[in-house]
């Protein structure tokens, strides 16, 4: 189960971001994950739970986006869905030599966190100079 370390992964980078920043919690991540990247959605949502506890990120929603395989023909440039299982043979002139375009990504595209300054409630007024 390839998704444990990839929420591992995913988890350490997003803890090195939050404490270069100052954020006391992560509260969500999102990612783009291609369907030909060999990822099982409820299996890496399963993962990162996991490894989110304990962390700054404990608690945090893990927010996938899907993004389709794409791929182009060398010899006829027509471009097309690859769907899963993937047609990687030209639908139009059925030739082998495809390019994937899109469907491999595998990347954080945001986190959403608090910092660690204190509210406009939370801060004690400061005293008028006379």
């Amino acid at each position: 189960m390839h998704e444990m370390s990839i929420a591992m992964a995913v988890v350490g980078q997003v803890e090195e971001a939050a404490a270069r920043s100052g954020a006391t919690a992560v509260t969500a991540v999102r990612l783009q994950v291609g369907e030909l990247a060999g990822v099982v959605p409820d299996a890496l949502s399963f993962s990162f739970e996991l490894v989110c506890a304990g962390t700054v990120l404990e608690g945090a929603e893990l927010i996938t986006e899907s993004v389709p395989g794409r791929a182009r023909c060398g010899p006829c440039a027509h471009e097309w869905a690859v769907g899963m299982p993937p047609q990687l043979c030209c639908p139009a002139c059925g030739d082998a030599a495809a390019e994937l375009l899109r469907g491999r990504e595998l990347q954080i595209v945001s986190v959403r966190w608090e910092d660690g300054l204190p509210s406009e409630r939370d801060r004690e007024p400061i005293p008028e100079e006379c």
